[in-house]
């Protein structure tokens, strides 16, 4: 006999609840036979979801022969688990869990937590709000043959989509997925009002990243305020250890000219070499952003970095007086007919080192630079994200058009002075050449190399000439920081021959006990090692279990910032302290593979450095994520709110 039950689906309706039997009498069937039978049915839950029509299957043995309590058989044990041996499914709010909250630009950001053995179809998430469609920059999701649509997008384990709104109105958000074992649930729906969502009211809002705050300006500000803000961000950058060495790249293009370099000539050559650096900034930024790859992590191959390397110390023994670069007699010969060649082909060298220098000198990740990247790749459109990029990049020239505005002021024009500018940039030229092979070689090989820099630079100081009789205070002062720079040198040749690798305390190994790098390794915490998706996970489940957050580092050797993070904020003691009890994993994403870009992908990571942080729910903390470098105090912190967001240890 079962209910009468008001159903919003089927209307008035009998329904059975709990547990129910049917007997189906049987005759005529010899003992011992199979029988086929087919059960359907459908089902609903209270909450207000249907499931669609199920189908059971199964071959029942007759027993006994008769009909009736006798000759019956029992289903109840073979439904329990399905006829077919299969599970019983989840509640789709179980199945499919989604969070939805306001970002700290003022964005909503929609995740979905998928069920093992449940996906959701990526065509069939849309937005709406007032009943006008939002456009979702939803990203590729696996492809699949399903039995119910065909060949099909999927989501599997996560989902995140983000995009503007109003402070105000009705948010619906429409969604539907399946179970691999082959049910479908029905289109489900949840409407919101946008006026109820915040981060929560017992919790203070969570911080919002800086690279979110300013893509969120990227895509809303005025173009002329996003444009003034990004250039003032590129001037600050100018000064970072990523940007500092095409200091002396284009003061060596510059001096090349000889002692009759003009001011206006000398400003010529650092707007070719700005401009180039700020289009491959822009057009790589772009690429990036569209297509997932990634040329400057391309162009940190090691065969790469020590041909430029190469490229530098022949520039720099062109500088000590060596030799002299020009274009090859019989070129020379062909090209009589351009009236400029000389100046053209100066320009287009600028050009070209420009060029070069964007890609390999500096290929660190900053806030800026990943705000621009995201608007690009979420939106597909590149003008605004690429307008920033340029602004970017023209700021971080500024102060190279700076110095070769001044520079055929500054420079000496003829003498002695010229020659000894000449050997100053030639050392300085060296010093980029060796801090391009430090991301490749061994920490002391890099500590030995740069003491032979600081030791050739104390000679050229003077530190080992006499000093002429009645010699004036400058001649003295000069001899004294050479002599000072020589034992510098000297001490950075001696740690990196006892496995140092620190140029602040190249000694430190010695005094220790010990090598240098033993010391530093001893004040670092301790990371563990992934390389893939499914290393992640194992190890983001462990964690879950075991009650700790987690800390997920990217790194990789041509990355200056990161080594910087590695030196000075991981080893310092507030740090280690922040990070204890934490999971600590380390992504070596040097290589560039197809591992690592699958691993960057998954988080929308354009490149290193970036930490990012995990609760116990092994859910990324997104307003958490760091990009860049950051100082150890400030580190610290960060850390700390991190863990009381995530929960856990």
């Amino acid at each position: 006999e079962g209910e009468i039950h008001e159903d919003e689906f089927f209307g008035k309706s009998i329904i059975y609840r709990g547990r129910f039997d049917l007997r189906i009498p049987v005759s005529g069937a010899p003992s011992g036979a199979t029988l086929p039978v087919e059960i359907k049915s459908q089902g609903c839950a209270d909450r207000g979801i249907c499931l669609p029509p199920q189908t059971w299957k199964a071959d029942v043995a007759v027993a006994g022969g008769g009909a009736g309590p006798a000759g019956g058989t029992d289903l109840a044990a073979l439904l329990a688990g399905g006829a077919d041996g299969q599970r019983e499914f989840l509640p789709a709010d179980e199945a499919f869990m989604l969070d939805v909250r306001r970002t700290g630009s003022g964005d909503v950001a929609a995740d979905w937590v998928i069920a093992p053995g449940y996906y959701v179809y990526r065509e069939q998430l849309a937005a709406s709000i007032d009943g006008e469609p939002v456009e979702l920059a939803l990203p590729p999701g696996k492809p699949k043959y399903d039995e119910f649509f065909g060949d099909v997008e999927v989501y599997y384990e996560q989902v995140a989509v983000e995009f503007p709104a109003p402070a105000t109105g009705a948010l619906e958000l429409r969604y539907q997925g399946c179970a691999e074992d082959g049910i479908c649930y029905p289109p489900m729906k949840l409407t919101l009002d946008l006026a109820d969502l915040g981060t929560g009211a017992a919790a203070p809002a969570p911080p919002v990243s800086e690279q979110d705050r300013l893509a969120g300006l990227i895509r809303d500000g005025n173009l002329l305020s996003v444009l003034a803000v990004f250039f003032g961000l590129g001037i600050l950058l100018a000064f970072t250890p990523c940007v500092l060495p095409m200091v002396p790249i284009l003061s060596g293009i510059i001096i090349g000219q000889g002692p009759r370099v003009t001011t206006r000539r000398s400003f010529t050559l650092s707007l070719a070499f700005v401009l180039a650096m700020a289009v491959t900034y822009t057009v790589a930024g772009v690429v990036v952003a569209l297509l997932g790859h990634n040329l400057q992590a391309t162009f940190q191959h090691p065969a790469v970095l020590v041909g430029f390397a190469a490229v530098f110390v022949a520039l720099a023994l062109a500088m000590f007086g060596f030799y002299e670069l020009q274009v090859p007699a019989a070129l020379q010969t062909r090209l009589t007919e351009a009236s400029n060649r000389q100046q053209s082909g100066t320009l287009a060298g600028a050009g070209v080192m420009g060029f070069l220098s964007a890609l390999i000198v500096g290929p660190c990740v900053a806030a800026p630079l990943a705000a621009a990247l995201i608007v690009i790749g979420q939106s597909g459109d590149p003008v605004r994200g690429g307008a920033a990029l340029f602004a970017l990049s023209i700021g971080m020239g500024t102060p190279l058009l700076a110095f070769g505005a001044s520079a055929g002021k500054l420079l000496p024009k003829a003498g002695a002075w010229m020659t000894a500018v000449k050997n100053l940039f030639g050392v300085l030229l060296l010093g980029v050449a060796v801090w391009m092979l430090e991301r490749i070689v061994p920490p002391p090989v890099a500590l030995g190399l740069w003491g032979a820099v600081v030791i050739l630079g104390a000679i050229f100081l003077g530190a080992l000439d006499p000093l002429p009789a009645g010699a004036g205070p400058g001649r003295r002062l000069g001899k004294g920081a050479g002599l000072a720079t020589l034992v510098y040198g000297a001490a950075l040749v001696l740690g990196a021959a006892g496995g140092g690798s620190s140029l602040a305390r190249p000694l430190a190994g010695l005094f220790a006990g010990g090598g240098g790098a033993a010391v530093a390794g001893a004040d670092a915490p301790r990371f563990a090692r992934i390389k893939s998706v499914a290393d992640l996970d194992r190890e983001l489940a462990a964690a879950s279990a075991a009650g700790r957050g987690v800390l997920l580092d990217f790194y990789a050797d041509w990355c200056v910032d990161c080594k910087r993070m590695e030196k000075y904020t991981f080893p310092a003691p507030e740090v280690r302290e922040a990070l204890a009890g934490m999971v600590l994993l380390k992504a070596d994403v040097t290589a560039n593979d197809a591992d690592d870009q699958a691993l960057m992908n998954r988080f929308g990571i354009f490149g290193p450095p970036a930490t990012l942080f995990f609760g116990t729910d092994m859910r990324e903390l997104g307003s958490f994520r760091l990009v860049g470098f950051v100082a150890p105090g400030e580190f610290a912190g960060h850390v700390d709110r991190a863990r009381q967001a995530g929960g856990g240890a």
